[in-house]
């Protein structure tokens, strides 16, 4: 898809009304500092659409970026960030809860695990309670350049077998600095819209 125009367009807080939309929805889920606004800006070609930032827990509301006015990337709240009460942490799971519950516009969801590490607790609760809204997520293996091309097979393996994805799951993994994996996801995105088309 070439990108004609995007911009935020909807802010949802843990008290907003969640936004009834009618173009296709994305939704981008990952633990806080996985690299979920580098990946938007990369997807979007744009520096800095979503706000990266080195501290942690930063997108703490549902962000709705509108592409070429066709679809809707959906930013939800990093999860797992340490230096969050709880009672917030219980509150981001309470709105990225309702908002899987409630769209129906929802045709995918991405599940960003840094590629480097064992998926953590956090990781694996997400990915499980994903499934359980009957969403089969696609997982973004990110952070590809940190680690030797001879590393990743070893790292996706891990990745698989850490989360007990299910089996034909795909995993993309990607690098925000090379934009490598950025076709692939692409290509996923546009087989949603394609189909949304011919339902039409």
């Amino acid at each position: 898809m070439k990108i004609k125009n995007v911009e935020l367009q909807i802010v949802c807080g843990i008290t907003s009304k969640l936004p009834e939309t009618d173009k296709v929805e994305i939704a981008f889920a990952g633990k806080s500092n996985v690299g979920k606004s580098s990946l938007i800006n990369a997807l979007m070609n744009r520096k800095a659409l979503a706000r990266t930032s080195a501290t942690p827990g930063k997108t703490q509301t549902i962000n709705f970026y509108n592409v070429n006015d066709v679809m809707y990337l959906v930013d939800l709240p990093g999860y797992g960030y340490a230096k969050v009460s709880e009672q917030e942490k219980i509150k981001w799971g309470q709105l990225i809860e309702r908002y899987l519950n409630t769209s129906k516009q929802l045709k995918a969801v991405f599940l960003l695990i840094d590629i480097r590490h064992d998926p953590s607790a956090n990781d694996k609760m997400m990915y499980e309670w994903i499934v359980s809204q009957g969403y089969h997520p696609i997982i973004i293996a990110t952070k590809l350049d940190k680690l030797k091309r001879s590393q990743v097979a070893k790292h996706v393996k891990m990745i698989k077998e850490g989360l007990k994805l299910l089996p034909g799951t795909t995993v993309i993994p990607f690098s925000a600095e090379t934009k490598q994996g950025r076709e692939e996801i692409w290509e996923l995105m546009d087989s949603y819209l394609q189909e949304e088309t011919e339902v039409e």
